[in-house]
């Protein structure tokens, strides 16, 4: 098996990212953006397929890693019989160039240095032609190049290049990689002691901004760093994840392609950005969202490329063997053509907590949402892929109508209170007969639960979003006897499972690990049913589920203790901000809010807001 996903840690510009391991190696690495071809694939295969090694070469007895206080600047440090080095590593943060740069120091004794650079593009398929400028070495292949400047001599041979040194306490060599189209002219080579420390100040200044300072800042920082890192900066688009193919179950199919941004995280992205005071980033992802789903309101999807692309074609690399042998590795999302209806009530909620916050969209953004709710009102009842994005058959899954219900529930408030032009009166028929049909054909007495689906009598944990999102009350026996029933039977090693994958409803084999934002969403339950004990064991236990550097997967094996799916994860960390912000606050806060009807932890948002 390769390394475990919770040994790699994430260094990025706000453009692209890349995943370090504990050994030293650069395993992942698409530029110029999160979703172009990798140059670096080695996570889905083997160093074959690209890779980028700086650590000592005689057997390490230590590793300790840090980030530096409140950036992306990733320190390591290795200990060998010999002596002790750290390799820094980072992405220029200048927005002007894109440099993958690595620092290697002595810290005592005497040690070999092994630097190996293997670089394929196009996911691990194309060799480059390497050639010498100016004691630069060039890696060109089609439309990229890559230029590595070093202050060591760098020889190349068998298709890969590689330098090994000497170093003593105190010395330092430098490796900076940089990223430019092969028509373009080369690049001066980059100060990297410069582009260190305007980075490391461009980070801290970023991360002085935030404005939580609740008991559980550190890894809400973390969070929102990570989040910043996950942002395409020239859109304001925020990706999932940084990799594809990470598989939620190991050696199985379920490899899914994350570089893209979800709509189903739309609130909890902007919602986890207002609350740590980050407007600007807020700004940018709501407008964002707006060039995004402009259009025909048929032609809403689930996810979108980081630009507003919308074709994002899914096919298999059949020459990668995938991460531990978990194949296929795919490319694109074939869940970018699926019917999801939660995403309307998504969008609206997004929108009105945009609104609540003052972040007023541009009028004629009005007509188009009433486009959407036209459109909405005669499909709310169709079946769809829900949630999940299920590649089994539509159905009618509770979760999708209960994001019907918001999204008519948000426009309703929104017209109210800006006395906007709206069919306010049919929206509230409407909005009634989904509630009382979620409520009739949604709700089943004998386990005193809501189900997955109207024909299902499985459980699902979205199912915990509706008291969040103001459906139902926290104190409703219905509400109550869900979470029950979610701890009785989607619970492994005291985390949340999303549902039985043995039930065949998603089309797919069984087996996955526990979902770690599902896990942040009971305790989010608790804390709105009056547990707040239980909710914060269970945050803590959580919290203690983070890498050494205090990042998250999207799934964790309980049985195997190791991180499954794609790393980092955006909407992990989301989840993490929110359940902290939702812990923080008095209890009285929290219920005027469930009372308003409003997701809780937007209390700080909406405060102001006309109770229904």
């Amino acid at each position: 098996m390769p390394q475990p996903i919770q040994n790699y840690a994430m260094i990025g510009d706000c453009h692209t990212a890349a995943l370090v391991g504990r050994d030293g190696s650069i395993d992942w690495l698409c530029f110029p953006r999160f979703d172009s071809g990798a140059c670096f694939a080695g996570l889905l295969g083997g160093p074959e397929h690209g890779r980028w090694l700086l650590a000592p070469s005689a057997e390490v007895t230590g590793v300790r890693r840090r980030y530096r206080q409140g950036t992306l600047i990733l320190e390591t440090e290795f200990d060998t019989a010999e002596g002790a080095i750290r390799v820094i590593d980072f992405m220029s943060f200048s927005g002007e160039r894109q440099d993958v740069i690595r620092i290697v120091e002595g810290l005592s004794g005497r040690v070999m240095v092994r630097m190996e650079l293997i670089v394929r593009f196009d996911y691990g398929s194309i060799v480059p032609w390497v050639r010498r400028a100016n004691q630069v070495l060039l890696l060109t292949a089609g439309p990229d190049t890559l230029e590595l400047a070093a202050t060591v001599a760098v020889a190349s041979e068998n298709m890969k290049s590689g330098a090994t040194f000497c170093l003593g306490a105190g010395d330092r060599h430098s490796f900076a990689l940089n990223y430019r189209h092969s028509h373009e002219q080369i690049l001066p080579a980059v100060d990297v002691a410069a582009a260190l420390a305007l980075t490391e100040t461009a980070w801290r200044d970023w991360s002085d901004r935030c404005t939580y300072q609740g008991r559980w800042r550190e890894p809400v920082m973390r969070s929102l760093i990570t989040l910043k890192a996950l942002t395409y900066k020239p859109t304001g688009g925020i990706v999932a994840a940084p990799t594809t193919s990470l598989p939620e179950h190991l050696g199985g199919i379920r490899n899914w392609d994350y570089r893209y941004c979800w709509l189903r995280d739309a609130t909890f992205t902007l919602n986890s950005l207002l609350l740590a005071g980050y407007n600007d980033e807020a700004v940018a992802w709501h407008e964002w969202l707006l060039r995004a789903v402009a259009g025909s309101p048929e032609d809403l999807q689930i996810l979108y490329g980081v630009t507003g692309v919308r074709r994002l074609d899914e096919y298999e690399i059949p020459w990668l063997p995938g991460y531990g042998g978990a194949a296929p590795v795919r490319v694109g999302n074939a869940a970018s053509r699926q019917f999801q209806l939660d995403v309307y009530g998504e969008v609206m909620d997004t929108l009105h907590l945009a609104r609540n916050a003052g972040l007023q969209a541009e009028p004629a953004a009005w007509d188009f949402l009433l486009l959407l709710l036209k459109f909405l009102e005669l499909h709310w009842e169709h079946p769809d892929e829900g949630i999940w994005e299920v590649r089994g058959p539509r159905r009618h899954f509770t979760h999708s109508k209960v994001m019907a219900w918001v999204a008519f529930d948000r426009a309703i408030r929104d017209a109210e209170a800006s006395g906007l032009a709206a069919p306010v009166e049919r929206w509230r028929r409407i909005r009634d007969k989904i509630h009382a049909q979620v409520c009739d054909k949604g709700f089943d007495a004998s386990s005193n639960s809501f189900v997955q689906a109207y024909d299902l009598p499985h459980l699902d944990a979205s199912l915990l979003l509706i008291p969040q999102v103001g459906f139902l009350p926290p104190d409703d026996p219905r509400v109550r006897g869900t979470i029950e029933a979610i701890e009785r039977n989607l619970m492994v090693g005291g985390l949340v499972l999303r549902y039985s994958t043995e039930t065949e409803v998603d089309g797919l084999p069984a087996g996955e690990g526990a979902f770690l934002p599902c896990s942040f969403w009971l305790a989010d339950s608790y804390v709105l049913t009056g547990r707040r004990h239980d909710a914060e064991a269970l945050f803590e236990r959580l919290l203690a589920l983070s890498n050494d550097v205090g990042l998250l997967a999207e799934e964790y094996d309980p049985r195997a203790k190791r991180m499954l799916g794609n790393f980092p994860q955006a909407l992990t960390h989301m989840a993490l901000v929110n359940t902290a912000r939702l812990l923080s606050l008095p209890v009285q806060q929290v219920k005027d809010a469930s009372a308003r009807g409003e997701r809780p932890a937007t209390a700080l948002q909406t405060a102001d807001a006309k109770p229904r």
